[in-house]
């Protein structure tokens, strides 16, 4: 039996996930959340085979958590589930060393034959996505700089992505000034223009 653990914030989307890996006769979700900041916690009590992260959670982000539980929980594979189908998060869930990466649009028996093949210990990508990321420009972004870029993006102040990071708040004003420089931006409002417009975010 693969015993799972499944992280989504939306409600009916996460019952919708659940009830379907349900009908599984050799998966078996062991715990559903609704946001990142439990995730660690509910890896170390049920220890899964295989994590589903969606990638844009409340608290801890899916790519953020991937990270912590490679890290920490090897034995645990990480599956990015993500409506936010770019190629630069793609990178960013290959770099944290995610196990595989799909569309929540992707049929629905392709989510159960992901957690089987991470499982089985084979990368899982769609497919589509991933001629895309061969195809496109490599970010000349690191991934802690995307990471905070994208915090920014989204609307943290310096002090709040310094604590989500755990980073000091000089550390991310550095980050963002080396973000500037390398997207030739005025400044981060602009810089988060510029990723936007070349899909580094």
């Amino acid at each position: 039996m693969i015993r799972v653990v499944l992280v989504e914030d939306m409600r009916m989307i996460r019952a919708a996930l659940v009830s379907l890996l349900r009908l599984e006769p050799d998966i078996e979700v062991v715990a559903e959340l609704d946001s990142g900041d439990g995730i660690l916690p509910a890896v170390r009590e049920h220890r899964p085979d295989v994590a589903v992260l969606d990638i844009d959670l409340p608290g801890t982000d899916g790519l953020t958590a991937a990270a912590q539980v490679h890290e920490r929980y090897p034995q645990t594979r990480t599956l990015i589930l993500t409506a936010l189908g770019r190629p630069a998060n793609l990178r960013c869930a290959l770099e944290v060393k995610a196990s595989g990466f799909l569309l929540k649009d992707a049929p629905p028996e392709e989510l159960a034959a992901g957690i089987r093949g991470v499982h089985a210990g084979r990368r899982v990508v769609d497919p589509q996505l991933a001629v895309e990321a061969l195809e496109s420009e490599e970010s000349p972004l690191t991934t802690r700089e995307l990471d905070v870029l994208r915090l920014t993006a989204e609307g943290s102040d310096v002090s709040e992505v310094a604590g989500h990071l755990f980073l000091t708040v000089g550390t991310v004003r550095n980050y963002l000034t080396s973000v500037a420089t390398k997207l030739n931006a005025r400044n981060r409002v602009d810089a988060v223009r510029i990723a936007r417009e070349y899909d580094l975010i």
